[in-house]
């Protein structure tokens, strides 16, 4: 049960949100699901460049519809210096600023932490950047592959000697969010107990490179003797441990703990293989992991269906998974019913199926129902509510082109 009247667990707390496409708007978008208010400011004329990314119909991206759901719009030009007040006196009013540009970008406009820090000494500010605010790389353009390609995570993919093959999805992007989050969380928790504002330097390649789990190490407490070697569909360093062919497509397959071993090959039919001097633990199944592939997938291929043989490992509990494709995701009865995948309604797609809040609260069980909004769509709300402007001052923003708006 929520306490009295709080409807999730951010409630109360504002944030101002001058992030577009992925990384920045995750942060927001998760402060959003937990009930903080967030006034998103879009940059006049056209706002958050994602309005304009695929899926489109109806002019409504469900880009932007998954990205920005529960955030307030505010659109306005802060290269006029009424936009620029606005902007100082909301700094004024909330606990929260978070931004995505170019680093300089921000100081440019007027709103670097120092003048920030200035107007609300307790304010936490996150930017979120690919290479962070300094270093010789911070002013280089760049997106989520990029920070993957400079953090050496992109290097391990791949056949050795062959291409590399990064996955097509926002991995490093919304991660990055997500460890601003934490920053910001944390930074309030801080924030509570002193009264203390701080700036938070979020970067996708310091998050990419924390994501190192065995090489790193490896190589430094090694003296540089271990060396990364890429073995496409299996893990390099424990075996058996990867994507091994089926009948109808590929099933992941982490039997490299010795018990495991043991139960994979009485499940195959092959006791025997687990006392074999030459798989008896993971540094000799290594060295005789051909012979292991072919074991595994000449079982698997043998079985009716893939569902069967997943089936079967899950009976005997050998950590493994299909290799489902995104449609079948979605459809999958554990993802629907935890709601990973979440149908929401959108005020011009309708239903449509987005990623699902991923964090879970005991005291509140319930999502939030939110929705996205239309392009300046809460310029008077945001400027009453929180500036105690009138409306006829809004109107007369609206006509000098400080403020804009559209109708959907």
């Amino acid at each position: 049960m929520a306490q009295s009247g709080q409807k999730h667990v951010l409630d109360g707390y504002k944030a101002l949100d001058f992030t577009q496409f992925v990384a920045g708007p995750t942060v927001t978008k998760l402060m959003a699901e937990m009930g903080a208010e967030v006034i998103k400011v879009e940059l006049a004329p056209d706002g958050d460049r994602s309005r304009a990314m695929p899926f489109v119909r109806n002019e409504r991206s469900g880009y932007f519809v998954q990205q920005n759901r529960g955030k307030l719009s505010l659109c306005l030009d802060p290269r006029i210096e009424a936009g620029k007040m606005i902007i100082r006196e909301l700094i004024a009013k909330v606990d929260v600023l978070v931004e995505n540009y170019a680093p300089g970008v921000i100081r440019r406009m007027g709103f670097d932490y120092e003048t920030v820090r200035g107007i609300n000494p307790k304010i936490i500010m996150c930017s979120v950047s690919t290479f962070g605010q300094q270093g010789p790389l911070a002013h280089d353009p760049g997106y989520d592959f990029m920070g993957q390609a400079y953090a050496g995570v992109t290097s391990l993919s791949g056949e050795e000697g062959g291409p590399h093959f990064p996955p097509m999805l926002a991995i490093g992007d919304v991660s990055t969010g997500v460890h601003a989050l934490a920053a910001i969380a944390c930074s309030l928790l801080h924030r509570e107990r002193t009264g203390e504002g701080q700036y938070v330097d979020i970067s996708l390649l310091d998050a990419y490179f924390h994501y190192h789990d065995i090489w790193v190490q490896s190589i430094s407490a090694s003296g540089g003797a271990a060396k990364p070697v890429r073995t496409g569909l299996h893990y390099s360093v424990l075996a058996p441990a990867g994507m091994f062919k089926a009948r109808e497509g590929y099933i992941f397959v982490f039997a490299w703990l010795d018990h495991h071993w043991v139960k994979l090959c009485e499940l195959m039919g092959r006791p025997e293989l687990g006392r074999d001097p030459r798989f008896i633990d993971n540094t000799s199944r290594l060295k005789n992991r051909a012979a292991i592939i072919k074991v595994i997938e000449g079982w698997l291929q043998s079985i009716p269906s893939d569902e069967a043989a997943v089936e079967a490992l899950r009976e005997a509990r050998i950590p493994s998974a299909p290799v489902l494709t995104v449609e079948q995701a979605m459809k999958h009865p554990h993802l629907v019913e935890r709601q990973t995948v979440q149908t929401v309604h959108d005020r011009i797609l309708g239903e449509l199926q987005v990623p699902g809040f991923p964090l879970r609260f005991s005291s509140f069980p319930e999502r939030l129902e939110l929705e996205a909004p239309f392009l300046g769509e809460h310029n008077e709300r945001i400027l009453s509510s929180y500036l105690g402007y009138s409306p006829d001052r809004v109107v007369r923003l609206e006509q000098a082109g400080v403020l804009r708006s559209l109708p959907r």
